[in-house]
């Protein structure tokens, strides 16, 4: 991404970047995010390109056709070419890179699935095809302790070790030990930065990675903006949209980034499955966003392990309806009632039950999905833990594994009892009985 900026890019800067120099102009003068995204949708309902704003021409354009912005202040962002010159010999200088999401090596997830939505310019330093790799997205907390600090670390090294990339937001406390733990295992990783990237790739520790294609640092704010708080929790949404799978390592109880982000991406965009720590001590905050969505990390103790984990067939996205359309019966007894399931199924058990509004035989037509979604269970599990994937109740869990043991759709292993439907026990099964 070290090509020229084209364009559309250079216009795009002019609307809606401070630039390096360009600490004079009011900030107000700047288009919003919300103010640029009618402007790009205006721009293509007339077949035109942000670019076609810096023509000789474009006084009809910006006059005449976009109303909802006054035409003088576009004319003055435009005409900061001289500080925009100076922006990029700067920035060049730094080895850092502007795309903008008119570029076609802008990364393809954030277009995919942010839409409109994706930030108009991305600001980064070293090998930005890293960005379309996926991998495995770990967040947590600034302050934690050593123990949570080590156990980080083991995800990022063992993430390395899968050949996964590891996609974090460079904070403080879970997210550099994250990093940390690839970077020094090998791996690929991805740095999402709120603020400071200018700083971040002047370092010492940084520039050798950056400039060997391990670590790429992205952001979409300025890159000498200082710290600020909005944009820290603006940049956790980049971090879910570039991954396949997230794990929330550690977070407050409906505060700071962490949560906010996980939150946003469990009621919200949904983008990839959510995991949470589920090993050492308990914590309020992941027990909570357990129950609104994230699913049981299983520690995954080989790098296979790890990929199967995080793997989320393309169907994800696309097959499956949105967690507010679906619904499940849970027939306990007559007259049950339809609900929604709050947990999502964790591995195997990911795709939600589904059933028709008034099916002819409700009892039969639930069991009929039942077999055909434990059917795949290839990790064992314990009865209770059926009953907590399915949201049951445990003996309404243990008939429909007792009748699906006899049927042959499923397995019993004992010592103990667990139930898989192609599966043999191992020491990693036995290790967190």
């Amino acid at each position: 991404m070290s090509n020229p900026l084209s364009a559309n890019t250079q216009a795009i800067l002019l609307l809606t970047a401070p630039l390096i120099a360009g600490k004079h102009v009011p900030a107000a003068d700047l288009l919003t995010g919300g103010e640029y995204k009618k402007l790009a949708r205006s721009l293509r309902e007339k077949q035109k390109q942000p670019a076609d704003l810096l023509l000789q021409n474009s006084d009809k354009l910006i006059d005449g056709t976009l109303q909802f912005i006054d035409g003088g202040r576009l004319r003055r962002l435009l005409e900061r070419g001289f500080l925009l010159s100076q922006a990029i010999e700067r920035w060049q200088a730094r080895a850092i890179w502007v795309v903008s999401r008119a570029d076609d090596d802008y990364p393809k997830r954030l277009k995919a699935r942010l839409k409109e939505d994706a930030p108009p310019i991305l600001y980064g330093c070293g090998d930005g095809t890293i960005l379309n790799t996926g991998g495995l997205a770990v967040v947590g907390s600034r302050h934690v302790d050593d123990i949570l600090v080590s156990y980080t670390e083991a995800v990022g090294q063992l993430t390395a070790r899968a050949r996964q990339t590891l996609i974090s937001g460079a904070a403080r406390g879970i997210d550099q030990a994250a990093m940390r733990g690839a970077l020094e295992a090998g791996g690929k990783v991805v740095g999402i930065m709120a603020d400071s990237l200018e700083r971040a790739v002047m370092t010492r520790e940084n520039r050798s990675i950056l400039m060997d294609g391990q670590l790429v640092l992205i952001s979409t704010y300025d890159p000498s903006a200082g710290f600020n708080v909005g944009h820290a929790m603006q940049r956790n949404k980049l971090i879910y949209a570039l991954s396949d799978a997230a794990l929330v390592v550690s977070s407050n109880y409906q505060e700071g980034g962490s949560w906010a982000g996980a939150v946003e991406q469990l009621d919200k965009f949904r983008f990839v499955p959510v995991y949470v720590r589920s090993s050492g001590e308990p914590q309020k905050g992941l027990i909570a966003l357990q129950k609104k969505g994230a699913i049981p990390w299983p520690d995954p103790g080989t790098p296979e392990a790890l990929v199967e984990t995080i793997t989320v067939k393309e169907s994800y996205e696309k097959d499956f309806p949105k967690q507010d359309e679906l619904s499940f019966a849970v027939r306990e007894e007559p007259g049950a009632v339809y609900q929604k399931p709050q947990i999502p199924f964790p591995g195997e058990l990911r795709p939600h039950l589904q059933s028709a509004t008034t099916p002819s035989n409700p009892a039969e037509e639930l069991f009929a999905k039942v077999r055909e979604l434990l059917g795949h269970m290839t990790t064992p599990k314990t009865d209770i833990e059926v009953a907590e994937d399915l949201q049951i109740t445990n003996s309404q869990a243990k008939e429909w594994l007792k009748r699906l043991v006899k049927e042959g759709a499923l397995k019993k292993l004992s010592n103990p009892v667990r139930y898989c439907s192609a599966c043999s026990p191992g020491p990693l099964f036995d290790q967190h009985d």
